[in-house]
């Protein structure tokens, strides 16, 4: 069976890869949304549930089995090793998760949407790569606007903790610019055509 084109799409936070992503998926493309789906995972793969208590104790979860994220989110925060640790309990079911989606899908191409696509390595599993970029003072201020729990020196932080823009740059394929000069939507459309008659 001949699987589709694999499209990976990413960008700090702020640069608005979310918005690009449901662009795409107005053209009718699935989209597999990386973080979206670890959440549910997390509480739903019994394995990957037995593996974090292991690894952080069972306060990681409530009595309902629901995920603890203000007890995950302060076991990890600052701290890199447990952050990594985290997160190669995590990446491995996810990952097994994006295959099992993918053989389902019956379209040219499909996105893989994740923050952390180069972090974590996941980009060499794609065909190819989108970087959705914006000026680091635009993606602060947009995420100030959008979660008003947050403070600047929060965002910078994690803006901090991610790769920097000019090596992502370098490795991706494909840019698209959400800096509100360039319209993004003729940008994406261009994308589709082309990943659309993708010939291999």
């Amino acid at each position: 069976m001949k699987l589709p084109l694999q499209i990976g799409i990413t960008g700090g936070i702020g640069a608005g890869k979310s918005l690009v992503s449901r662009i795409f998926g107005c053209l009718g493309v699935p989209v597999y949304d990386a973080d979206a789906r670890a959440k549910v995972i997390m509480t739903t793969d019994p394995i990957l549930v037995e593996l974090i208590k292991s690894e952080f104790g069972a306060s990681a979860y409530h009595a309902d089995g629901t995920l603890d994220r203000t007890f995950l989110g302060k076991a990890t925060f600052g701290d890199r090793k447990r952050l990594d640790k985290l997160n190669s309990l995590v990446h491995p079911r996810v990952a097994a998760d994006y295959e099992l989606w993918t053989e389902d899908q019956n379209h040219p191409y499909v996105l893989r949407e994740a923050a952390l696509l180069y972090e974590v390595g996941t980009y060499t599993s794609v065909d190819k790569m989108i970087l959705v970029t914006a000026p680091v003072e635009l993606r602060i201020q947009r995420v100030l606007q959008r979660d008003p729990n947050r403070n600047e020196q929060e965002v910078q932080a994690i803006i901090g903790s991610q790769w920097p823009e000019e090596e992502k740059v370098k490795r991706a394929d494909h840019i698209i610019h959400n800096d509100e000069k360039q319209l993004v939507i003729p940008q994406v459309l261009a994308l589709h055509m082309l990943f659309s008659t993708w010939k291999s």
